[in-house]
């Protein structure tokens, strides 16, 4: 009895501290542009903790699961193609306020919109090869970095 009452105290302990994570990946374009050490110290530098890491490649069809929130979308292909060409590196992140923090570190969507100095203005080259994923909400951030990591791979 006592064990169980551990376990569930733990995990209530993890969700309140999923607020302060988010999930992101280095995508292939970056990775291949030998971006990886630059684009961590940034998120290192702007206040993350990293506190889970993988250097991994999506195959066609966890990439596809990955994205399948855009299976409608006329870009779903070539997301997919382009998330499943190379390797990535996946990284849950912490720190106070952290996906909305994370996602002005990386900036917008298509790099030629993002502010200067952010991870996209810096390393990407176009609006399909944007250098970063970075989770849109608490919800998906938590979604996303247990798509990618089992728990007993994150470390606080």
């Amino acid at each position: 009895m006592y064990f169980c009452a551990r376990i569930k105290k733990s995990h209530k302990k993890n969700n309140t501290m999923a607020s302060n994570r988010t999930f992101t990946m280095i995508k292939p374009d970056a990775v291949k542009n030998g971006h990886i050490g630059a684009i961590l110290n940034q998120i290192t530098a702007a206040g993350f903790k990293i506190v889970a890491m993988k250097y991994t490649k999506l195959s066609a069809g966890k990439a596809g699961e990955f994205y399948a929130v855009h299976s409608e979308r006329p870009f779903y292909g070539e997301l997919v193609g382009f998330m499943s060409s190379g390797p990535i590196v996946a990284a849950i992140l912490e720190k106070d306020n952290a996906v909305e923090d994370f996602r002005t570190l990386i900036g917008a969507t298509n790099p030629a919109e993002a502010a200067e100095g952010t991870i996209r203005a810096n390393y990407a080259t176009n609006i399909g090869e944007n250098a970063v994923h970075g989770s849109d909400s608490n919800e998906n951030a938590a979604i996303e970095g247990s798509f990618h990591f089992a728990g007993v791979e994150v470390f606080a």
